[in-house]
């Protein structure tokens, strides 16, 4: 079973060609699919579309959220209804070709967990293709997986990678990063990219603003929430140094025989050894935070989210 998650806001021109498209594409699959359209607050006819589809098609299934949360909380809520071995996400602007699936699926099952559409010839206005290169340079410099196009909404996952999977803000846009640091197989397929016919776009400079600071908690979350001290001691232990350096060259100085009491360097000083005493704390203390809990979690559940295969 193949499940397709689309999350809709205001495409009701385009949700009756999509589906159509989808249904062209994927009989070569020779698989039983589902598309689940998440109707994120749409404020034209976008529902009414999507319950004439369903009166017509056996394989259509509708959730309408009670207003515009987001892609995120539309995303989180199509992949709560999937019940394929495969989840397929693809906006529902008709930019991205249903006839792609079939290669996502194909490079599936080569052993990756996720598959993300690589929109490498984009056919989006500059001021589109702008931003997002410099947020995909940011992200892949931050996270440490490198791929051209984090933020496509056009990808192939097995359930695994989205169970248990909590998206809020734009945490959407990190999927492939969070699946990263949860240890399974990532990798990006160069797909075809359209051009938008009808409706507008709702994408802006500000969103990408907003998910710089999701792509901070991910990274955060993802590299150092079994060992906070890392980060917090490090930074730390790097502002001790900088200050007890700073105070034992003016040590030297009121040796020497000069005042050192007016000089603004003193006051650095003072203030990277207490500032770097405060980053040594804190760490140690979500230190005894994480340990607590990982105590509370049994050994058998905390492998289970750890292990890949198991033969016997």
């Amino acid at each position: 079973m193949i499940s397709i998650v689309v999350p809709v806001h205001n495409e009701e021109e385009n949700v009756g060609p999509l589906l159509a498209e989808l249904t062209e594409a994927l009989p070569p699959t020779a698989q039983a699919w589902e598309v689940i359209f998440v109707d994120d607050g749409s404020t034209d006819g976008t529902f009414a579309a999507l319950g004439r589809l369903h009166a017509t098609h056996r394989n259509v299934r509708v959730v309408r959220l009670r207003r515009n949360f987001g892609k995120a909380a539309a995303l989180a809520a199509g992949f709560a209804e999937a019940s394929g071995d495969v989840i397929v996400t693809i906006d529902g602007d008709l930019q991205d070709d249903p006839a792609e699936i079939p290669r996502l699926l194909a490079k599936l099952e080569e052993g990756f967990d996720l598959v993300s559409g690589w929109k490498m010839n984009r056919q989006d206005p500059w001021t589109r293709r702008l931003p997002s290169k410099i947020f995909n340079r940011v992200t892949g410099f931050v996270s440490g997986i490198r791929l051209h196009d984090t933020n496509s909404g056009f990808k192939a996952y097995r359930p695994e990678v989205v169970r248990g999977l909590r998206l809020y803000g734009e945490l959407h846009r990190y999927i492939p990063v969070i699946a990263h640091y949860r240890g399974f197989r990532v990798t990006e397929l160069p797909v075809n990219h359209r051009a938008r016919t009808h409706g507008r776009s709702r994408y802006g400079v500000e969103r990408y603003m907003r998910g710089f600071l999701d792509l901070l908690t991910v990274t955060f979350m993802g590299r150092y929430r079994n060992r906070p001290l890392h980060l917090f001691g490090g930074l730390g232990l790097a502002l001790l140094g900088g200050g007890t350096a700073v105070l034992a060259y003016l040590t030297v100085v009121k040796i020497g025989g000069s005042a050192i009491g007016q000089r603004p360097l003193l006051l650095l000083g003072v203030l990277l050894i207490v500032v770097g005493m405060q980053f040594l704390s804190l760490g140690l203390l979500s230190e005894l935070i994480t340990s607590h809990h990982e105590e509370r979690v049994g050994d058998r559940d905390r492998a289970g989210l750890l292990v890949d295969e198991v033969l016997r």
